[in-house]
């Protein structure tokens, strides 16, 4: 994953993005629907902080000190139930976040690069979890901003969402019971630069702009709603099963 800006950096940058939104929100706004169905916007951060502290015990070698499955048979109905088991004020939880979250970077910096740690159904690098925490906390920004009309532009932080994203493309076409077929992804960044993902003579081809990339992988646009243009045996089906995820 090339990028000019380390991905602790980044994923630390992304957080104070949503920070300075939080932090700016009326008592109000906190208790307002979110994108994310059936959930507040403080049930959002309290989301983001109860698995900010899940990174930080994982990482530390205690990976069993949230026990997901006891939740819920999915990973999705953990988390819900999670979140309904822990119901506190939103200026609680926007603490317990920002405790959280910088204890999980702190965590995810001084971790062994090349030691995977378990992370809910699989085992992940520091680095690559750390990716994924980016992308869940840009996903869980336009959760709180849109409805609330705030705005949250995208930064070229989204390129390490748009790796992982084409990374998990193996993935989810194994999900399909499909081949893990090669696909070029040929993204415009959000400063008009431009991002190459893949073997460049791949048949199938994902291309325009990265951050509706992004955004459907996050399952936040549907994939004929964004503007991207597919091409080759794969490519359309590539573009419909992309996540930026690899749990299930």
């Amino acid at each position: 994953m090339a990028s000019s800006v380390d991905i602790f950096d980044d994923l630390e940058a992304e957080q104070e993005q949503l920070e300075s939104v939080l932090a700016g929100l009326k008592p109000d706004d906190w208790l307002a629907p979110s994108a994310a169905a059936g959930w507040t916007v403080s049930d959002v951060v309290l989301h983001l902080a109860q698995t900010e502290e899940g990174v930080r015990a994982t990482v530390r070698g205690n990976p069993d000190a949230i026990e997901w499955r006891s939740y819920g048979g999915t990973v999705d109905e953990a988390m819900a139930a999670m979140v309904l088991a822990e119901p506190a004020e939103p200026a609680a939880v926007f603490e317990r976040w920002r405790v959280a979250r910088r204890a999980a970077v702190q965590a995810l910096r001084s971790a062994d690069p090349q030691r995977p740690v378990r992370w809910v159904t699989t085992s992940l690098k520091p680095r690559t979890l750390a990716t994924t925490r980016l992308a869940e906390h840009w996903a869980h920004g336009l959760d709180i901003t849109m409805p609330l009309g705030i705005g949250y532009p995208d930064t070229t932080r989204l390129r390490h969402v748009a790796w992982l994203g084409h990374s998990t493309l193996p993935y989810a076409f194994s999900l399909a019971g499909l081949p893990a077929v090669p696909v070029h992804c040929d993204l415009i960044a959000p400063d008009g630069s431009s991002w190459q993902f893949g073997d460049p003579g791949a048949e199938s081809v994902i291309s325009g702009a990265a951050g509706a990339f992004c955004r459907v992988g996050a399952r936040r646009l549907a994939a004929e709603s964004s503007g991207l243009q597919t091409r080759g045996p794969y490519g359309a089906r590539a573009l419909q099963l992309l996540r930026n995820y690899a749990d299930v």
